[in-house]
């Protein structure tokens, strides 16, 4: 069976939200322990779902093709939208400050394959090398908001992703974790949205 858009969609609406990115987080425990407070853990993470940044160097843009990252070039300050989907960033409950800590999810995407699910993270590591600033969501845009001294990928695969995709994550020794889809509605009319669909995390 091939992995739906809705498939994808699901996973990227999921994660989005706090309590089920610590859930995510549960299934790889050395990114787990990285959480400052699991008694306040609503408190001790911050999500950004398709999240952008302003990279510092003064490179310019070159013309590109969408899916080919490695010739992107941005500008001084130019805001970007990473190739991942969604930031996962700590942040110390007590002070109200982010740590140094940053998880950075990437769901694998319908017809995708191992060169681009990886050409993604390459790319990201490219931008954030030059320097970044996070463009923080209104409700955090008090909060520091500098690039983190860590930032680690965690990878989310399906049962429906080729074999060869797990086996290039565990030869490059990049964490993902698999989820499995429960059955999800399909819409009657193109374009109209699902009313209901269900989500079945493994523990």
């Amino acid at each position: 069976m091939a992995i739906k858009p809705s498939h994808y969609e699901e996973l990227l609406a999921e994660y989005s939200n706090q309590l089920a990115a610590i859930a995510l987080l549960k299934q790889h425990r050395p990114y787990l322990e990285m959480v400052p407070s699991m008694r306040r853990s609503e408190e001790s993470i911050i999500t950004i779902p398709l999240p952008l940044i302003r990279v510092n160097q003064a490179e310019q843009f070159q013309e590109h093709n969408a899916a080919d990252y490695s010739q992107a070039r941005p500008r001084v300050k130019e805001l970007v939208r990473l190739p991942c989907e969604v930031a996962i960033m700590m942040c110390d409950p007590e002070w109200k400050i982010k740590t140094g800590v940053e998880i950075l999810v990437f769901i694998h995407r319908p017809q995708e394959d191992f060169s681009t699910l990886l050409g993604r993270w390459r790319q990201t590591q490219v931008w954030l090398d030059r320097g970044y600033e996070w463009l923080m969501p209104p409700r955090y845009e008090h909060i520091l908001n500098e690039g983190a001294e860590a930032v680690h990928p965690l990878f989310i695969t399906f049962d429906e992703t080729p074999a060869r995709i797990k086996r290039g994550l565990t030869g490059a020794t990049l964490p993902f974790v698999n989820q499995s889809l429960g059955s999800v509605n399909e819409v009657e009319e193109a374009g109209e949205p699902e009313t209901s669909s269900s989500l079945n995390l493994e523990e």
